[in-house]
Parts: structure tokens; sequence; C-alpha cells
């Protein structure tokens, strides 16, 4: 019973604590969220890459199947934890192999014109979502070489992140979509 309570009560911090300020791919997610929000949205201004824009200073690593984080074989909950974890400590998953399913979604800049992919993650209420944004390998085209939004795909890539002004990015490198 002890155990039953504990679980509980983790899977309940968790959900409560879940939607905490989470930096990645924040746009992606405001533009597939529901309309009604408390939450202020950024200006395209606000959007944009500033000069002072920095990448990470990471160079992708040859990685075995054995090291690949694979978010898909995760319950909600602890995908969702997981996904948090990689957002806020992204030096510890830096170079690491990813693999991740959930729904595909797509934003373009309308200040910059510049293109965001991404998978979104949900949390096992479904309240809240993180978004992992991917780079695909090769010379892709939007929507010829994508899936339709919200179409659940399979992604692996390896974990970067990047920083545009003051904001933390999360992103897979050399993605691919593969089929399951």
């Amino acid at each position: 019973m002890k155990k039953i309570i504990a679980a509980f009560s983790a899977a309940t911090l968790l959900a409560l604590s879940g939607c905490g300020d989470t930096s990645t791919v924040d746009r992606i997610a405001e533009e597939n969220a529901p309309a009604s929000s408390s939450e202020p949205t950024k200006s395209p201004a606000e959007l944009a890459e500033p000069e002072t824009s920095t990448q990470a200073e990471t160079q992708p690593i040859s990685v075995s199947d054995e090291e690949m984080l694979d978010l898909s074989a995760m319950s909600a909950s602890v995908v969702y934890g997981q996904v948090f974890d990689m957002v806020n400590n992204p030096y510890d998953y830096t170079g690491r192999m990813i693999k991740a399913k959930s729904p595909f979604a797509y934003y373009q800049d309308p200040a910059t014109n510049k293109e965001y992919f991404a998978v979104l993650i949900t949390d096992a209420m479904a309240c809240c979502s993180q978004g992992i944004e991917f780079v695909l390998d090769g010379d892709k085209k939007y929507p010829d070489d994508y899936p339709e939004i919200n179409e659940e795909i399979t992604v692996t890539g390896v974990f970067n992140f990047y920083t545009e002004g003051t904001n933390k990015y999360c992103q897979l490198l050399n993605a691919q979509i593969v089929n399951d």
C-alpha cells in the first residue's frame, strides 16, 4: 500500500510541476496550443533570430544503438519528465542519439520565414506539451519531404541545443523519420 501511495504522490507531483518554465521550441507549442491561453504570446520580433544568437559548440558523435535514449518506449509520464530533464540539463544529453515518437508539428516564423519542425511530447494528463525540434538529414523541403501536421511520427537524431537571445532550444540534428 505504501508503494501505491508513493507512486501516486510522485505522479501527482510530476503532473502539477510538469508545466513549469521550459524554453524548448515554445513557439511550436504555442502555435499548436488552443487559442484560449492566459500566457502572453511572443511577437514576431521577439521570435526573430538576434545577431547575438549562438550555436552550442558541439559536434555530433557516432553512437551505437545501445547508447540511444528511446523516448518512444517510455510511458507518457516518464517521457515528459525525461524531456523536461533534457531541456533543463542539455549538456548531459548533448551528442546522444535520441528516438522520439509523437505528433509532428510545424511553425514558420513570419518575421524571418525560418521553419521549425518538431515532435510534441505531452504529459500523461495531456495538459502540457514540450517540443523537440529536429533538423532532417539531407536537403529536405517542406511540405514535400515531411509528414502531415499532427501525424504521429518516429524521429531519431543526435541531441543538441542552441540559444537565440536568452532562450535555449533543444534539437535533434542529422534526424531521420523512421518507420516503426
